[in-house]
């Protein structure tokens, strides 16, 4: 999630920086180290991936369930603790803020609410082998 809110808003956009309370010179640094670390943390996970798919322990639903979990967590985190409370940027500025508030934050509440739901076995499509927790991985 942190790779497609800083290529999308902070890059295409220009709609904000990872820190906007300083200079311009000072939000694209800030953005670079943002964009550093999304890059290290998606390089581990594909090591811990690839592991699991080597030990033969990739399950499919899990996953995606991670998948869900993580990225509604860090939109929830980003648009409660770094938008609102420690307010190091907002999502938009010079426009009413709060339609583009919760939209941020209900959208990471229904990708947190169907990773639960999915990883609970209760969102009617897991009838796919992708979401299915007894799917075997492929050979």
């Amino acid at each position: 999630m942190a790779f497609i809110d800083e290529t999308v808003f902070h890059q295409l956009l220009h709609w904000h920086h990872f820190y906007d309370k300083s200079t311009l010179a000072v939000g694209l640094v800030s953005d670079g180290l943002f964009h550093a670390g999304g890059f290290i943390a998606m390089v581990a996970g594909l090591f811990l991936l690839a592991d699991a798919h080597r030990r033969g322990g990739f399950v499919p639903k899990r996953w995606w369930c991670g998948l869900l979990l993580g990225a509604g967590g860090f939109q929830l985190y980003d648009g409660i603790v770094q938008h609102k409370l420690l307010g190091l940027h907002q999502i938009r500025y010079h426009v009413t803020i709060w339609p583009y508030d919760w939209t941020w934050n209900v959208i990471a509440l229904i990708m947190i609410l169907a990773g639960v739901l999915l990883m609970k076995g209760e969102a009617g499509i897991v009838r796919s082998s992708l979401l299915r927790s007894d799917a075997r991985p492929a050979d």
